[in-house]
């Protein structure tokens, strides 16, 4: 599983720098093995909204009551949003699996090669990816997605019937882009 989601972000990356955009933090709850799917964190404004927005991620894993969670994001584009100091390699993916046990932080750093710029400015350009480093157990992880690994394992408490589906319907008024397989579609 984990060698289809490293292959599923490369392919994210590949094609939004190909349009010009890096693709927002994901998240990717896990259930006994099986993947719930995949959530896009909502639009962010730089500052605090974007320290909770990405924290929020975690809703839809303790939500659906995941055992493991893979979060991806990129380096500049986290720091820049939540106003932090860039920590580790940049331009970079980064990737953890974690579980209540721990976490796995693995970074997969790439060189920009420029494909073209719009008369606007905007560049499309294709990730070289360089040698990864090695996976570094309880690697430190920058304080959204810290945030939102710890929170993936707090039970959720709300009093519905069906938790899940309303945490789905509420992450999606929220902005969140979410993308459920078929075992956990509504």
């Amino acid at each position: 599983m984990w060698d289809a989601l490293v292959g599923v972000m490369r392919d994210a990356y590949t094609a939004g720098l190909g349009e010009g955009t890096v693709p927002r933090p994901v998240i990717m709850p896990l259930v006994r093995g099986e993947l719930v799917g995949l959530v896009w964190v909502r639009p962010l404004k730089v500052g605090e909204d974007a320290l909770t927005g990405i924290a929020g991620l975690a809703d839809i894993a303790a939500a659906a009551g995941a055992d493991e969670v893979v979060l991806a994001w990129e380096t500049h584009d986290v720091a820049t949003a939540c106003e932090l100091p860039i920590a580790g390699p940049a331009p970079c993916l980064n990737m953890v699996l974690a579980t209540r046990d721990g976490h796995v932080l693995h970074q997969f750093p790439y060189d920009e090669q420029l494909l073209s710029r719009s008369p606007g400015g905007w560049a499309s350009v294709a990730p070289g990816w360089r040698p990864a480093p090695a996976p570094q157990p309880g690697g430190e992880l920058v304080p959204p997605i810290q945030a939102a690994v710890n929170f993936s394992f707090s039970p959720i408490e709300l009093n519905h019937p069906d938790p899940f589906g309303v945490t789905v319907v509420l992450m999606e008024e929220d902005g969140y882009r979410i993308s459920l397989t078929e075992a956990f579609a509504r």
